[in-house]
This record gives C-alpha cells, structure tokens and sequence, in this order.
C-alpha cells in the first residue's frame, strides 16, 4: 500500500499520505492546528511534534519504529544549538513513512488553549499544611553546647507551640547561613498536615520573610489538565493555566491507555514520563505568569480519575483494566512533589493526592463531593462531572453512590469532524432557526453573533460546548429525527444539509472559498454524541435505580461542561434526566474548586478522607441494566422515558428520516 495513515492528537483528525510527505504538509491538509512561521525550513522550530510507537489498538495500528523519516541534520543543527525534548521531532523535517500516531503539544499549536476549568469564586477557609513561623534562636554557647537544628526546634516548641520538627538535607544546608544572616532571627516554612507527626521544614529565610507563599491545586484530567496557583496566606488564585494531557497521543480515553500500557512492554512509563513533564512545563508557566519563583511553591494537591492516578504515580494500570478494578492503594497520599519529578517547585514541596473512591471512581469524584457535599444535602441530588471520563454522584443526607462512566472525548470536541479544543476561533454557542434552518453562532473570543454585521472574527473549528449545543438545536430544529439520522435537503428543506455518500452532514459555515474552514456536522459526529451522552444518562438512571427513584429534586453539572452548557441543550440531547430547568445548576469546575479547599484547609483533608469511606460505589462495566439504559438513551432525548419538564419549555419536532431512495421524504408521526 503506498498511502500511510496518519492520525493526529488531540484534535484526532486523520488521512492518508503518500510515503514521504512532511508531517506538516499532512497537518495543513487535515486542518492540524500545528504552528510554523519558517516556511518549513527548521529554523523557528514551532511544528515541533512527538510520535507515538507500539500498538494502538483504539486506532487499530501498529505504529513501527521507522513510521517516520531518520532524525536528519536540520534536525541535530537545531537541537544542538537549541535542544529539542527527547522524543520530539520537527514537523517540518519528519517525512511520513508509515502508519503513525502524532501528537501536537500544546507549545506547538498556534491558537492558545482557552482554560474551560476555570477557578471558582469560592471563599476559601484557611487552614492551610505549609504555614510561616518566625522566630528567635538562642546563639550558641560553649557551655550548652548544642546544634543549630536542635535550638530552632526548641525556638518552635517555646514560641510556637510545635512539639516536633524535621527537616532535609537540601534544608539543613541553608540552616546556619541564615540563622547568622538574619541575627538569630529566622522565617521557616512548616508543614504539619492532618496526619500527625513532625513538622517538616520546607525552607528557611534570615530574619523576617514577608514574601508570598504559593501552592497548587491541580484537577489532572484524561483530555485536559487545569492548574490554579492560589496564594497560602488568603486563599486568593494568582494564576491559572490548561494544556492537554500529552498522554492523549496514547488513546483518547482511559481504557485505550491501559490496553497501551497491556500491549507495549514500558508503555505505562512512556505515559508516566509524558504527564509529569507536562505538569512541570504548566507548573513553571503558573509560576512566570505569576511573577513568583519556584521556591515560593510549597505545595501541590492534585485530583484525577484512577487510570491517571496510577500514572501519575507511575503504578501500571494493568489491574485497572480487568475486573476487579482493583486500585494499587484508594487512601490518600502524602509525598515529596520530588517523587513525582515535579521539579518547577521548590525542592522539599509537597504533594497531596485526594483518595479514591472505588475502581474506576476516584480522586476527583472525591474532590467534587468535597466541593458540593450531597451528603449534607436535605434533598436528593445528582451530580455530573462529564469529562472524558465522567464521575456521578447522586444522594442525599440518608445515602451517597457513586459510579463512573466511560462517555469518550467527544465532549472536548476531540474525535469531531471540526472538533478543536476551546481556543479562540472555536465555535461555542449556536441557535439554528427552526423555520429557516439557518445558524448564527458565537466563538471563543467574541461576544457578537455570527449574524451581526460587525461580526469579522476568525472561525477555525467547534469545540465541546459547540458541537453539543449543534446537535441539540438540529433535533429542535427538525434537521435531526428521533435516531439521531440527519435528514436530506428533500426531507430538511434546507441547502445546508448535504449529500455524504449515504448520510448527510449540516453545514454550518463555509470559509473555503478564501482558505478558511468548512465546518460541519456529521453523521459520524452526531452517533459520537450520542454515544457519549447515553453512557452518561445510563450511568445517572443505574444509580436512580439503585436508591429507587424515577425522579432527583434537583441536578448539578459540573466541569467545563456544567459551565458552558445550557440545561435545555442537556435535556434535549437526553444527556441528563429530567427535570425542571429551575433545579439544574452548574457548579463550575467543582473538582478543581475541591482541589482548592484540601489545599486551603488540613480540615477538608481530613473531612473528604471521612466522606469518601461512606460513598457506595456501583459498578456500571457488570451491571446489566447499565446496557438496558444505554441502549434506549441512544435516541434523541430518550426511547422509552418520559421528558415531561422538557416538554413544557421545547417542542420536538416529530420527525423520521427515510433512508430508502426516492421516497426520502418527512415523514410526521403523531
């Protein structure tokens, strides 16, 4: 076979290539957002991109080790008088030999991500692990002849009330120059969490330090990682940042991972090692962005689902894939951020992982129940988490269950036709007018309606909260039947659903005429919403099963998701149960604001570590009606449930589409 195929990640748009054509001529094609300014000729070193290798069974290739062209001399001058990360090759160098999985980091594409986890206005209550304490030592004394460390813990012990310390090496090096510096009198940065046990001295200043002191609060997700740089002292959030997790060139979701880490011998290190240089890059653009420097950093808490939990740790997540679910540890963890190579901070920071709830349900269903407490909730409330991994929680005072659901990456617009991930340019709202089957939009970017006159923004793709709200409004719209089918130009009366072999897609906006975009919705797209939204709504139902009820008394969405979709959209895609529209709210991002609140507070440590022992978890991968509710949530918004809240604010069209030739007209039911 001559052509390669070549598939690109995040944005998961692949083709096929001649053998032999640059990685960036394949991007430019495919409409890769992969940045250059050299004209290809390996000087400004933008198309940097990074390969993947083994089997991926999601994609269904073999990836072989020369599925590109030799590392060549462009490449080695440039690395040589720059330095390129190991793994990385220039795009613009690397020729396409064979089939290939390509990943474009996040400094290499050319629109800047938009952070759709954004921090909370949440007032924090401090109680913070890492706290500053100054005191005054007593000088030596050849008659009470004793060491530095030791009289700066009897300082503590005296002026503080601190029982116990213990410090590090790289610490205990700093100890005598800055007790004679500042005069006897000294800053040290103390953490004493909840646990118990010595005091650990994380750094020491002469005199009295009144600088600032930082921690991170970290929500590391399977498509995205979000991270706020919050200020120790009052709570407040400094800085905030977002990338893509780089172990998205591995597999979209988390169990195309595990079966990479099953099927290439040293694959789980491979992602180990991506998502810990990924954290400290995101960590050190926090810390210039803030102005601070690393040894400012104290403090790390990160929240995550399992499979990333285990990679992060670098614990193969093998036993992840297979039932029991079995998890290496579900307790919460304590460590040196130095442990997880995490080196954009200072040298003796720490690191807090939230404990995990069960299986596939983990540290970040933790920090959301941490966040919004269902168990201290009078009525019974949902909670949808959605990600490419989404975690919900429904409960009350009385009882709390838990499961997770795999909806895929559709969401974060990845595995989409036009999908991007939320950037400037990216379409994030639009309304299509029932009547004239027209569109008007908004991107990320702009606050005008692609109608308005003055309306001149660049349009370059449809991120998550776009893609769901389109298909949302085509089923309003009657461009979209019951199945989820996209009907003809004869069945839709509109010009802009057009003839795709034997589907059809809508066409939203159409820049090719002067090099821009085409941007439409497939076929494939609407069946990957579908299949994302009914593996969350089967997931919510098996727990409504389980406590008993057909109805909830109100329902949060959570995460980028809850942030930037309305619940109408939700309702009509049948992603959620119904309800008033009153009684769903969104709650932002909840698990980055529980990151925030265990970072703040030794207290909400050991509160969410109480929680999370009463939390019933409910296995959706063995349980039957699981299957039964997925099945019926694949029609738009439901087979066989009642939406009567629905009902009363939207009217569905009742349309079906024929597929059969000639006779391809509307057909009206009831």
């Amino acid at each position: 076979m001559s052509d390669a195929l070549v598939i690109f990640t995040p944005s998961g748009k692949r083709g096929r290539f001649a053998l032999g054509t640059p990685v960036l001529t394949a991007a430019r094609q495919l409409g890769v957002d992969l940045d250059s300014v050299c004209g290809g000729r390996g000087i400004c070193s933008k198309c940097q991109i990074t390969p993947g290798y083994g089997d991926f069974s999601k994609h269904g290739v073999h990836v072989a080790a020369d599925a590109l062209s030799d590392w060549n001399a462009v490449e080695q001058r440039y690395h040589d008088k720059r330095g390129l990360k190991s793994g990385r090759r220039l795009g613009c160098q690397a020729q396409i030999m064979g089939d290939v999985v390509i990943d474009v980091p996040a400094e290499s594409q050319l629109h800047k991500q938009v952070i759709r986890k954004d921090a909370g206005t949440r007032p924090m209550v401090m109680d913070p692990a890492t706290r500053l304490f100054f005191v005054e030592v007593t000088e030596p004394d050849m008659h009470e002849p004793s060491g530095d460390l030791e009289r700066l813990a009897a300082a503590l012990r005296a002026q503080w009330d601190v029982p116990e310390i213990s410090m590090g090496l790289d610490v205990l090096r700093k100890l005598q120059p800055a007790l004679r510096a500042g005069q006897w009198q000294v800053t040290v940065a103390l953490f004493s969490d909840h646990s118990g046990g010595a005091a650990q001295v994380l750094d020491i200043w002469p005199g009295l330090y009144e600088g600032a002191l930082y921690g991170l609060a970290i929500d590391l997700g399977s498509t995205t990682i979000a991270a706020h740089l919050c200020d120790l002292q009052g709570g407040q959030v400094v800085a905030s940042a977002g990338i893509m997790n780089p172990q998205i060139r591995f597999g979209e979701d988390l169990m195309s991972r595990v079966s990479y880490a099953m099927m290439n011998p040293g694959g789980d290190v491979d992602m180990t090692r991506a998502v810990r240089e990924a954290l400290d890059t995101l960590i050190a653009e926090l810390a210039a962005d803030a102005g601070c420097n690393a040894r400012q950093i104290m403090e790390t808490v990160i929240v995550c689902n399992p499979v990333m939990h285990h990679l992060l740790l670098g614990v193969d997540p093998v036993e992840l894939g297979q039932a029991p679910f079995a998890l290496a540890t579900s307790g919460a963890l304590s460590l040196r951020a130095a442990e997880l190579d995490l080196t954009a901070l200072n040298p003796a920071a720490r690191a807090y992982l939230l404990p995990c709830i069960a299986g596939h349900v983990g540290a970040d269903a933790a920090a959301v129940a941490l966040s919004e407490a269902p168990e201290q909730s009078d009525d019974l409330v949902l909670i949808v988490d959605v990600g490419t991994n989404a975690e919900i929680l429904l409960g009350d005072k009385r009882r709390v269950l838990a499961c997770s659901s795999p909806t895929g990456p559709a969401f974060e617009g990845a595995q989409i036709s036009s999908g991007q991930r939320a950037a400037p340019g990216a379409i994030e709202r639009i309304e299509i007018d029932p009547d004239t089957k027209e569109p008007r939009f908004r991107v990320i970017g702009s606050e005008l309606w692609s109608d308005d006159p003055e309306f001149n923004a660049t349009v370059t793709g449809i991120c998550g909260s776009g893609i769901i709200e389109a298909v949302a409004e085509m089923r309003m719209a009657g461009l979209v039947d019951n199945s989820g089918l996209i009907g003809s130009y004869d069945q839709t009366g509109t010009w802009r659903s057009v003839a795709e072999g034997r589907t059809h897609s809508y066409l939203i906006h159409d820049a090719s005429a002067t090099g821009g975009p085409r941007i439409t919705v497939t076929q494939g797209d609407i069946r990957a919403i579908q299949l994302a939204k009914s593996a969350l709504y089967a997931g919510a139902r098996l727990l409504m099963d389980e406590i008993g009820t057909d109805t909830v008394d109100r329902i949060v969405l959570a995460g980028a998701f809850g942030a930037h979709i309305s619940p109408k959209h939700a309702m009509v895609l049948g992603m959620i149960p119904d309800a008033h529209l009153d009684r769903v709210t969104s709650a932002g991002n909840a698990a980055g604001t529980g990151a925030r609140m265990a970072l703040c507070s030794k207290a909400a440590r050991a509160g969410i570590e109480r929680t999370v022992t009463r939390i019933h978890k409910v296995e959706t991968a063995i349980e039957p009606r699981f299957q039964e509710h997925f099945v019926a949530a694949n029609a738009l918004p439901h087979a066989t449930a009642p939406f009567p809240e629905l009902s009363r604010v939207v009217t569905l069209p009742q349309v079906s589409f024929n597929t059969g030739g000639s006779e391809g007209r509307r057909r009206r039911r009831g």
